[in-house]
């Protein structure tokens, strides 16, 4: 599971995504995104860990409205931010460590009709794919700005 969420070999690893942002760079909102970077980071960090809670046992439910996905963030909380999407990262990749409890149902199941028969497999998954999905547009932003490549490089094709 690392290769999904951690050392992802079909996009630019998360890390390295956003590596090296300022806090002033993280939270700019580019002219015409819906977010900044930092927000899209609180976004993933936000599901990330409700998945985790998930894949925990804890009946956390889910949240009524997307919007309540979106986290504020505030100003200068990149770096803790930051850490703590990086940290949840490690923790799910966790579960993939154990492969009794990787094909294990969820259990108590979300209550999401099309999410009901989650694997901790299917929601390691689902995290990995919604990183990817985002951190996409993370690249997007930073090259709008001119902070791509990272310094600690890219891919060029």
């Amino acid at each position: 599971m690392r290769e999904i969420l951690i050392d992802t070999i079909a996009y630019i690893p998360p890390a390295r995504a956003l590596d090296n942002l300022t806090s002033e760079q993280a939270e700019h909102r580019v002219a015409g995104a819906n977010h900044s970077i930092a927000e899209i980071v609180a976004h993933l960090e936000f599901w990330l860990t409700w998945f985790c809670s998930r894949c925990e046992g804890k009946g956390t439910p889910m949240v009524a409205t997307a919007a309540e996905g979106w986290p504020a963030v505030a100003s200068g909380s990149w770096p803790e931010l930051h850490r703590r999407f990086l940290h949840g990262l490690e923790r799910a990749a966790e579960f993939g460590d154990d492969p009794a409890r990787l094909n294990a149902p969820l259990s108590p199941p979300i209550e999401f009709p099309p999410l009901a028969t989650y694997t901790t497999r299917d929601a390691l998954v689902h995290i990995g794919t919604h990183n990817a999905h985002h951190l996409g547009q993370i690249i997007v932003l930073r090259q709008m700005v001119g902070l791509w490549p990272p310094p600690s490089g890219s891919w060029t094709w």
